[in-house]
């Protein structure tokens, strides 16, 4: 029996119908779901490509389970600069850095004071908001969380900028919270209260178990997927109405979800990643995709024993993807040359730098921009720059340097391959702008919902405004949502 859907109602007000098309056969009647539920899951690096490839040789795994009563966006692009910070504020505020201000979890400002500072010290300072913020990054609880005297200062209040306090448009929390609904999250760092919002308290229930690099939890493909494991528990405890910790009955929330870290490690790891060109994984990689499959199944598994089925969209997508899928392509460059050609120019020139396989520089003196880029240009074979973005090239793209305070002076987009770095513990990154980086998996499920593929170009941004859309709530209360006049996914009305 097949169902015929009109899913263009629930979006416009959060009710799937079935009903019979004229004269088809086992028509079904009178039945009516309503979502009251989101399940948001980002599978960090998760290209196109990988879920294509996982679905195909997977045909009974989660994902392929999701995709048969689902929109598969085959051609769905992540935000550029393609960091884990705009691409999960992508997918809860419906932005870029056009509209929220965040470039990088380590970034710059020209209108902050560096940490400890007092009045009258200089104002200009790196933002730094990854693990490095917590009392302790070696620990799973971060020692008690974020240190305030690691937190960047204003100037005028002489107040430690919280992450939250960085952001400048409202996300998919905040609006739900304003309509009543409970909200919650699980991602990888302390720092990821930014996703509160500008308000503080978008999120219900926020667990943000640490995983810096010191902790030496993802220094394996079998210590991430324990840590990913506590984090699927907390999403199960919240789909039995739990909060993530299984100890207070408070109803499962209407926007939930986590990201996943073990696809990303895998990708990353120089003993794994893919075999080929054509993303074919390595044994660790397609055992960490196996892994996160199989957490997914217990969160539909989950789903289905509590009846919620019928009223949960589910959507799995990833914050960005992974630089290069080939490994032959893979060429390192020590960033140290950047910093020698820019203060090339003039001594303590670059005042910030973020960089992996793409490069932001914030400039001391924004006068000498033009003469930043001649140098890089110069050393364009050394550095294998493919593309540099300053002047009005960056701000046919993003918000005029010269008048916001969190805009990089130059973007630098490598050769496909290059990353920026003397590790030799990685072979893939991200951040840049290329297709490898950007080119991300994207899957809107429903029960109610008839297999799809859909290969115009979609951004992930086009997520938040789809989530609050199918809980009835008003895509227009989100400020980059009207700002970028983002729209919600298409393909979801027929």
């Amino acid at each position: 029996m097949r169902k015929h859907t009109s899913l263009a109602l629930a979006l416009a007000v959060g009710t799937i119908t079935l009903s019979a098309a004229q004269g088809r056969e086992g028509a079904i009647q009178g039945r009516h779901s309503e979502i009251r539920h989101v399940l948001l899951l980002s599978v960090d690096g998760l290209h196109a490509l990988d879920l294509a490839n996982y679905v195909r040789t997977h045909p009974a795994s989660a994902m392929a389970r999701l995709s048969g009563h689902g929109v598969t966006y085959t051609n769905a692009s992540c935000p550029r600069p393609s960091d884990s910070f705009p691409g999960m504020l992508a997918l809860v505020t419906g932005g870029s850095p056009v509209s929220h201000g965040v470039f990088y979890d380590v970034a710059y400002s020209r209108d902050l004071q560096a940490p400890g500072s007092h009045p009258g010290d200089p104002v200009g300072t790196v933002v730094t908001y990854d693990e490095s913020l917590d009392f302790d990054m070696n620990a799973l609880d971060g020692g008690g969380g974020i240190n305030p005297a690691n937190l960047p200062i204003n100037p005028v209040t002489h107040k430690a900028v919280w992450p939250h306090e960085f952001m400048r448009a409202n996300t998919i929390f905040e609006v739900a919270k304003r309509a009543g609904h409970r909200t919650a999250w699980s991602d990888k760092h302390f720092a990821y209260e930014i996703l509160q919002g500008p308000s503080g308290k978008g999120i219900d229930d926020l667990y943000t178990p640490e995983i810096g690099p010191s902790s030496g939890i993802p220094s394996t493909i079998p210590t991430t997927e324990a840590y990913d494991d506590l984090k699927v528990q907390a999403i199960l405890n919240e789909i039995n109405g739990l909060d993530h910790a299984g100890k207070v009955h408070a109803g499962t929330p209407a926007i939930f979800g986590m990201n996943f870290q073990a696809v990303s490690v895998g990708q990353k790891l120089a003993a794994d990643g893919y075999a080929d060109g054509d993303g074919t994984p390595s044994a660790g990689l397609a055992n960490a995709l196996e892994h996160t499959d199989r957490s997914l199944g217990k969160m539909l598994d989950a789903i289905e024993d509590r009846g919620l089925g019928d009223r949960t969209l589910i959507i799995l997508t990833a914050k960005h993807g992974q630089s290069p899928i080939d490994p032959a392509q893979v060429r390192k460059i020590d960033d140290a040359l950047i910093t020698s050609t820019v203060n090339g120019v003039a001594p303590n020139l670059l005042a910030g730098m973020s960089d992996d396989d793409g490069a932001l520089l914030w400039l001391a003196d924004q006068s000498k921009t033009a003469q930043v880029v001649q140098a890089l240009r110069a050393n364009r074979a050394a550095l294998a720059i493919e593309e540099i973005y300053a002047g009005e090239s960056l701000k046919l793209r993003f918000n005029n340097p010269e008048r916001d305070a969190h805009v990089p002076d130059i973007m630098i987009q490598p050769a496909h391959g290059v990353i920026y770095t003397t590790s030799h513990k990685k072979n893939a990154e991200h951040g840049g702008f290329g297709e490898d980086d950007t080119h991300v998996a994207l899957l809107v499920s429903h029960p109610d919902l008839e297999r799809r593929v859909v290969k115009s170009p979609v951004q992930t941004a086009q997520v938040a405004p789809t989530i609050l859309k199918a809980l009835r709530l008003d895509p227009e209360n989100l400020d980059a949502v009207k700002k970028e006049l983002t729209r919600a996914l298409p393909g979801l009305d027929d």
